[in-house]
């Protein structure tokens, strides 16, 4: 069978019916777009923004709206940049940045910025001079965290007429000059030696306190001997003369009698090879003193 009698076969009615089903086909096709799940599509129709194809199936008019742009949605990092600031105790430093972001409002970022990459890199620049300008060196290098959140912050606030989110924003490091470092180093140096000479006077005014607490402690100690020795010594006392006035010359003359005793046990301590000498008024005494200490026993 040849293509030409087939095609001369079908009718005027058919051909139409052929040609109307091409064109509900194309219709479909044109009509009907699927955007994957990291993309957004803007719409135009007549050169201007018409909608915005969210990801899944969308319907557009055919031949009137056409896909100008598709945008990926996924974040997105700048590549890490390198800029001069002046701290504000005028040091100069290189301070290195990142940042993350992504397109939510593609509508607003093609049509109110070109390069969205190079604008977003010269606005944290700016911002991260203008924030290490207000703080001092040592403030940029032990507070880094809350310098990244201001940071953050302002760049946030610029871009969002782009339709762009910050996601993060990071000081990847705070370099300093050779000229900077060792002036910082002997500075350091310094304030080292400094806490350990004052560690050391702390130590030695330590040591001085606790020996004059120590010497006081020991004083009070021997005052508070003393004074219970003067106390047995009065209350000793005291008990004699009140023995006397009871008594009479008989009481002291025992206490004297007892006084001899024990002088004469203390002079007969020793190793034993010591001689003695004692006159005989004394033996006497010793004697009365015996007889006393019996009559009273």
């Amino acid at each position: 069978m040849d293509w030409q009698e087939v095609l001369g076969g079908i009718s005027g009615g058919s051909w139409a019916m052929i040609v109307l089903a091409i064109f509900i086909v194309v219709v479909v096709w044109l009509g009907v777009r699927i955007v994957p799940q990291s993309e957004k599509h803007v719409v135009e129709r007549f050169g201007r923004l018409r909608s915005v194809l969210n990801p899944g199936i969308n319907l557009v008019v055919p031949f009137l709206d056409v896909v100008r742009h598709k945008i990926s949605v996924l974040e997105r990092q700048l590549p890490t940049a390198s800029q001069d600031a002046i701290t504000a105790d005028n040091v100069l430093v290189k301070v290195d940045t990142s940042v993350f972001y992504r397109i939510i409002e593609p509508e607003k970022t093609v049509y109110r910025i070109r390069d969205v990459d190079a604008a977003i890199a010269t606005t944290v620049a700016g911002i991260v001079r203008s924030e290490i300008g207000t703080l001092e060196l040592d403030a940029v290098q032990s507070n880094r965290s809350a310098l990244i959140a201001k940071v953050k912050e302002a760049v946030a606030n610029v871009v969002d007429d782009w339709g762009i989110e910050v996601t993060r924003a990071e000081v990847l490091d705070v370099n300093l000059d050779e000229a900077t470092r060792a002036a910082m180093l002997q500075q350091l140096n310094a304030e080292r030696a400094r806490r350990a000479q004052v560690t050391e006077a702390e130590g030695t005014k330590r040591s001085v306190e606790l020996k004059a607490d120590g010497d006081l402690y020991a004083a009070e100690q021997e005052a508070k001997a003393k004074k219970v020795l003067a106390d047995a010594e009065a209350y000793s006392t005291a008990a004699i003369a009140i023995a006397i006035k009871e008594n009479g010359l008989e009481a002291a003359q025992y206490q004297v009698a007892l006084r001899q005793v024990e002088a004469l046990a203390k002079v007969a301590e020793g190793s034993g090879k010591q001689t003695i000498i004692v006159p005989a008024q004394a033996l006497d005494a010793f004697g009365d003193a015996f007889k006393m200490l019996k009559g009273r026993l």
